[in-house]
C-alpha cells in the first residue's frame, strides 16, 4: 500500500493540494502502521475515547488518524474539486 500511495502520489496534479495533502496523510498513517508492525508485531492503539462505561469508541492510534482524516480529504477532493480540475 506505502508503495502504491507514493507512486499516486509522485503523479498527483501538483494543483491538487487537497488530493495531495490526503494521499501524504494515508501513506504517514500506512508507515507508522507498518513500523509498529515490524517492530513489535502488532499495531499499538493507545487512544480509547469513552463516556464512563456508557459509552465507548474504538481505541485507536495517531497513524490510524492520519489514515482516516486522508481519505476523508479525498473524498472530498474527489467530490468538489476533481471535476473542476478536469475542465
Amino acid at each position: 500500500m506505502a508503495i502504491f500511495l507514493t507512486v499516486y502520489l509522485i503523479k498527483a496534479p501538483r494543483a491538487a493540494k487537497l488530493l495531495s495533502m490526503g494521499l501524504a496523510l494515508m501513506l504517514g498513517g500506512a508507515i507508522g502502521n507498518l513500523i509498529d508492525r515490524l517492530r513489535i508485531g502488532k499495531v499499538v492503539d493507545f487512544i480509547h475515547v469513552h463516556y464512563a462505561d456508557v459509552w465507548n469508541y474504538p481505541i485507536f492510534n495517531v497513524a490510524d488518524i492520519g489514515v482516516c482524516v486522508g481519505v476523508a480529504l479525498i473524498i472530498i477532493d474527489m467530490i468538489f474539486l476533481e471535476s473542476k480540475r478536469n475542465k
